[in-house]
């Protein structure tokens, strides 16, 4: 849709600690870049209308950025093929492309893993622990699995497991990333993968493995397996699983 809206956090902080994204990355960039850079990283943490004001120097259609984002409806930002149905390509018109597809084999007893977002959540920002997409209520730390996956595994929905991921490590050896406690919840994913949510599943995925040409974290295909973690078994033997 294109629309850009001014949105404000109403909650308190939970910790004085706790850092902004924006001073998070402000800081990274004066870390690795030293404070003689030209890009006042600073300022920019210190104020958020100075990031709007260099957007709007250089991303078209966001002119008078700090003005139009506080009117009611914010504002929309151009976009050609909807507005005129221009395409900036060589032809004029919107290209198509076909690539084979290349599936991620599945190992026997293991899984891949996809990260993903609730319905409640923008980016890295939660806003609450429901998620009407999938019928998720009151919880994040949950794996959809297969009814076959979860058949073939011994495990049953509503079962509490650690979520492990295997790689091979700049070593050559193969090493373990854990992130515990998930209540399994049957789902219709293909069968051999799985899928949560980031960022309580940010942990498995290794920092080394990344896209061949984005160089992004390989976020959509983690090989994990499940077991039943200390936590679980613990809970379990108190009776106080909420399976």
């Amino acid at each position: 849709m294109s629309m850009v809206h001014l949105s404000r956090g109403n909650l308190t902080p939970p910790s004085e600690h706790l850092r902004s994204e924006v001073a998070i990355v402000c800081e990274l960039a004066r870390a690795v870049l030293g404070p003689d850079h030209p890009v006042p990283w600073e300022d920019l943490r210190a104020d958020y209308d100075r990031i709007r004001d260099a957007i709007a120097d250089v991303v078209p259609g966001c002119t008078g950025y700090n003005a139009r984002v506080r009117q009611p409806d914010g504002f929309q930002l151009p976009h050609p093929p909807r507005d005129s149905r221009e395409f900036p390509t060589t032809t004029g018109k919107a290209n198509f492309s076909v690539e084979p597809l290349q599936w991620v084999p599945v190992p026997a007893g293991k899984l891949v893993l996809q990260t993903l977002r609730s319905h409640d959540q923008y980016n890295t920002t939660i806003y609450g622990l429901d998620d009407r997409y999938r019928g998720v209520k009151g919880g994040r730390r949950v794996v959809f699995v297969n009814p076959i996956d979860i058949a073939a595994l011994g495990l049953s929905d509503g079962a509490r497991v650690d979520l492990i991921s295997e790689y091979t490590g700049a070593s050559g050896e193969l090493e373990e990333r854990r992130a515990e406690d998930f209540l399994v919840v049957a789902y219709s994913t293909p069968v051999g993968n799985a899928a949560a949510y980031y960022p309580e599943t940010n942990p498995l995925v290794p920092l080394d493995h990344t896209a061949a040409k984005s160089n992004t974290p390989v976020s959509k295909a983690i090989v994990v397996r499940l077991e039943a973690g200390t936590s679980a078994v613990e809970r379990s033997e108190e009776g106080t699983a909420d399976g």
